[in-house]
């Protein structure tokens, strides 16, 4: 099992000292990969429904401080050495595609090749609204996306005429380090799951409880066979709260003593679960936090 970690990159938190010290301490502790996530700027009053609370309602308030994804994991990658950098999950729709995929090449470039390309649809109608970009057939535009950045990753040329995005031969250089960056696909409905099978280096699941996470699991597997490939070249990834104060929804979250967290691990693994993303929530703000990453690196990783 590997494990990663959402760096403080939003709320009181997202400062440089914090991100420093979370991102080298991540590093220090062996940690497969940071992430961080992606909001831009929304109104204060949303009726989207957010897909991750039972309720519905966006726990992050309209001011909420939120680093820019891309450019936090620039800084990232300064000051680490081998954490992977991933996007928990950049919202396609939100950025024209060529321009991501310069920022992405950008990344993976500097970052020597550390690069995971996390990749949804989005939710909020409005946050779409107040930057200009569409929100129909966001679906059908992120494969348009993900296909254009296959082509400027491989060809010395390439060029792209799709229902939504066209363009002509260009110069796109420099590439990323494989000519390539791994795309681990988050989502919940079955356009995700055929996205995942014909895309993915991944499936990034979010805040869902064990059985749900096996049923889209099997999902996946059954898209993967209509279009001929193995679902074992694709990994299965969980975000779930690291929360030893039990604050959080039990069913999506490691809690309790170390003894009991590795029992939890145990039973994503069971499901073919390979990457424990943790959101970190413990008392003590920035530093208490980070003692948690620490406590469980040491107590509880190392039995899994």
């Amino acid at each position: 099992m590997e494990f990663g970690v959402h760096l403080p990159q939003l709320g009181r938190s997202a400062n440089r000292a914090n991100l420093i010290e979370w991102a080298e301490e991540a590093d220090r502790l062996g940690m497969h990969s940071g992430w961080v996530s992606d909001h831009i700027a929304w109104p204060r009053e949303i009726e989207s429904a957010y897909p991750y609370t039972d309720d519905g309602s966006f726990p992050g308030g309209f001011d909420m401080p939120w680093l820019d994804p891309l450019g936090t994991l620039m800084f990232v990658a300064a000051r680490t050495q081998r954490l992977k950098l991933g996007t928990t999950v950049l919202i396609l729709g939100y950025r024209p595609p060529v321009l991501t995929a310069k920022w992405m090449a950008t990344l993976d470039v500097l970052s020597e090749g550390r690069a995971i390309l996390g990749v949804g649809v989005g939710w909020m109608r409005e946050e779409f609204e107040v930057i200009g970009m569409p929100f129909d057939h966001r679906g059908a535009r992120a494969d348009e996306q993900l296909e254009i950045f296959e082509t400027l990753f491989r060809d010395e040329l390439p060029s792209y005429d799709g229902a939504y995005y066209d363009f002509p031969e260009v110069g796109f250089s420099p590439k990323p380090e494989a000519r390539r960056i791994p795309v681990w696909v988050g989502g919940s409905s079955t356009a995700a799951f055929q996205r995942t099978a014909r895309f993915g280096d991944g499936f990034h699941a979010a805040f869902e409880p064990i059985d749900r996470v096996a049923e889209e699991w099997a999902e996946i597997g059954t898209a993967c066979e209509a279009i001929g490939r193995d679902r074992t070249e694709i990994e299965l990834s969980v975000r779930v709260y690291l929360d030893p104060a039990a604050r959080m929804e039990q069913a999506k979250s490691l809690q309790g003593s170390a003894d009991q967290m590795a029992d939890t691990v145990g039973r994503w693994q069971e499901i073919g679960v390979t990457h424990l993303g943790l959101d970190v929530v413990a008392p003590g703000g920035s530093e208490g936090r980070l003692d948690a990453l620490r406590t469980f690196m040491a107590d509880v990783a190392v039995q899994r």
